[in-house]
């Protein structure tokens, strides 16, 4: 798997989806999600569902949005199930987020629903001209919107709604985490900034935030600003996190001491930027183009244009399928021992890997003249 993924995936599982109030892993067990309970069971439970997997229509403020939902093949009503979604990049879409694109259900909803294994639902919200302004808080009205609908319907476990995203995806993920932080219970930002706002934000939520070193799109101290502010809503000792070093090919997770019980705060710095490695051409908007050299750790092209004249999130191209990693020497332990709150109880632990060698395959090319900020 492209080292991008894993660590993206297996972060985000470890550190969101492991919740330090008693929540479990993703696992191919039904019995992981939480018992039925007045707190925690919705309207939907015990009830035949209306609503079927595939694209809705719902009206929100005024407007037709739409969004894609996936709800487990084996769905029981009786059981509360999690809730996540999914947000899009500038550029993408819903369905781009729900197929998993080129990569296919193994990287659905950021490789999330794969691992879930039909112990959860997922949401993959459209974009209003595919991004995530939020004008006016327009697209917090319709992630309010989307769970009436959904949890009138089917069975949520009302402690267990998450949200993640990359880029525009991940500022409007890092907004649910401000003007929500009561609704979700934890929310993970990859290679994000504050695109869509921040109302509130003073309230503590489950964090975790991804960056990568050399993004030159969305640079990490926008990424470290926002992890900044939930390392002090939290309670957690503020401290400077190790990252790894440039030209490594590493990737350093720090999970912070001190947090309030129930609201950890976890941050996962790379050796990356925001171009995928690639030895191929691919096409796009009707011509061929190169894509930059990066080192196997981003996962997303970056497109023209941006959120007004602030930043130009990332995209994926077309038919873009990622080689293989290089040889990486890893020199953590196996699996990180758990604290009582499924927390590894290491803080940090560096990964790196060795770069290969040049070749015509992955040699560094002239990055794409489109691939600009706006």
């Amino acid at each position: 798997m492209l080292r991008g993924k894993s660590i993206f995936a297996a972060v985000t599982v470890a550190a969101l989806l492991v919740t330090a109030t008693g929540g479990t892993a993703l696992s191919s067990s039904e019995a992981t999600s939480r018992t039925a309970s007045a707190a925690a069971a919705t309207a939907g439970c015990g009830k035949t569902p209306t609503l079927r997997s595939g694209t809705h229509s719902i009206q929100s403020g005024g407007r037709t949005r739409s969004f894609i939902l996936r709800i487990p093949d084996n769905y029981n009503n009786a059981n509360p199930y999690r809730l996540i979604f999914g947000f899009h990049w500038l550029g993408g879409t819903a369905n781009d987020v729900d197929s998993g694109g080129s990569s296919g259900f193994t990287w659905s909803y950021y490789g999330l629903r794969q691992l879930a294994n039909n112990t959860a639902i997922f949401v993959a919200p459209q974009g209003l001209n595919n991004g995530w302004a939020n004008s006016g808080g327009e697209d917090l009205t319709f992630v309010d919107d989307m769970l009436r609908l959904i949890e009138a319907d089917l069975c949520v476990d009302t402690t267990q709604r998450f949200a993640g995203g990359f880029s525009y995806g991940g500022g409007m993920s890092y907004a649910l985490a401000c003007a929500r932080a009561t609704v979700f219970r934890a929310v993970a930002v990859y290679a994000g900034a504050q695109l869509s706002g921040c109302s509130g934000g003073t309230q503590p939520i489950a964090y975790i935030g991804l960056h990568g070193l050399r993004d030159n799109v969305l640079n990490i101290s926008q990424g470290r600003s926002l992890r900044d502010r939930f390392v002090r809503n939290n309670g957690c000792t503020a401290q400077n996190p190790p990252e790894p070093a440039q030209g490594s090919l590493s990737h350093v997770v720090t999970a912070y001491s001190g947090c309030r019980s129930g609201y950890p705060v976890v941050w996962a710095a790379f050796d990356g930027g925001s171009y995928p490695r690639s030895s191929g051409r691919v096409h796009r908007r009707r011509r061929r183009t190169d894509l930059d050299q990066g080192s196997g750790v981003e996962l997303l092209q970056p497109v023209p244009g941006g959120h007004g004249r602030h930043h130009a999130a990332h995209r994926p191209p077309p038919g873009w399928r990622p080689p293989a990693p290089p040889p990486a020497a890893p020199t953590c332990p196996g699996p990180l021992p758990a604290t009582t709150s499924g927390w590894p109880a290491m803080t940090s632990c560096a990964r790196p890997g060795r770069a290969a060698a040049p070749s015509p395959r992955s040699a560094p090319r002239p990055r794409p003249r489109s691939a600009t900020r706006a």
